[in-house]
Order: structure tokens, then C-alpha cells, then sequence
């Protein structure tokens, strides 16, 4: 892995709950601290089953509540270029962190990590909020608002 960290990939599996609320999340707190420009961020997902939907509903509910915007993203599928593309692939838990080192060649596995291992919590992974209640879109937001801070203390450091 580059020593600088310039694109970051987030991923879970179907790419309209966890990855794309991650992505617009850090997308707000690199803006905010006036850094956007020097950063590549997106999401994808290890499945195929949303391509070219927006996020969730309850996703994008959630974050608008907290001033993050996800309405200009839409699912994709990982593709075998983002392994080349992307200094740092993070997935919102160990099914597709997995998914990810078998998709890819062993050259880039130091590239894929856990998000939350840039977090301050003792969860090792985003749970998803898809076939629960609000609060479990509130839980993701608040894991990753933490993770995503860290992060870019993380590659600023």
C-alpha cells in the first residue's frame, strides 16, 4: 500500500445501505475540514443486486437528517480495475472484507481493511441496517461518523 492515501473505496454487499452512507459520509467530514480535492472517494458493493438504484430510503433519511447528502450516488458492483484504482478498499464487515481477498490479487490484499478498524469502537464491523428499524440506520451513521473521523486523521498523519 502508497504510503499516501488519495482514493478510498467503501464497500458491503449490495452497495444502497452501509457503502453508500459511508461515502457520503466521509465525503462531509474531508469537506469540512477543506480537503475534498485531494481525495477520490466512492463505494461499490460484492453483489450486483442494486447497480444503478440510489440509496435506500432510510439511508438517505438518516443522513439528511444529519446534513449529509447521499442522493447523487448509485450502486455498482466492485469491478476488478478498483483493486488498481483505489490506495485503500474498506468493507463494512468480515463476509465482504473475505469477498474482497478473493476477488483480488494477493498484491493488493494490504489495501483492504475493516473500516471500523479506523474507529474508536470496539465493533469490528458495520451491521446492516437493511431488514430492521430506523435505529439501525441511526447505529451505521454513528459507527461510521466515528470510523470516518479517525480515518482521516488516519491519512492525514
Amino acid at each position: 500500500m502508497s504510503s499516501k492515501i488519495e482514493s478510498v473505496l467503501f464497500v458491503c454487499m449490495g452497495n444502497i445501505c452501509r457503502s453508500p452512507t459511508a461515502e457520503g459520509v466521509f465525503r462531509h467530514v474531508v469537506s469540512e475540514a477543506g480537503l475534498i480535492d485531494e481525495f477520490t472517494i466512492d463505494s461499490a458493493g460484492t453483489h450486483a443486486y442494486h447497480v444503478g438504484e440510489p440509496p435506500d430510503r432510510r439511508s438517505q433519511a438518516a443522513a439528511e437528517r444529519r446534513g449529509v447528502s447521499l442522493s447523487d450516488i448509485r450502486a455498482r458492483r466492485v469491478q476488478d480495475s478498483d483493486f488498481e484504482r483505489f490506495d485503500l478498499i474498506l468493507a463494512m464487515d468480515e463476509d465482504n472484507h473475505r469477498m474482497l481477498i478473493r476477488q483480488s490479487d494477493s498484491s493488493h490484499h494490504g489495501k483492504i481493511r475493516l473500516f471500523l478498524d479506523y474507529s474508536e469502537s470496539r465493533e469490528r464491523e458495520v451491521p446492516d441496517p437493511y431488514y430492521g428499524g430506523a435505529s439501525g440506520f441511526e447505529r451505521v451513521l454513528d459507527l461510521v461518523e466515528d470510523a470516518s473521523r479517525g480515518l482521516l486523521r488516519s491519512v492525514r498523519d
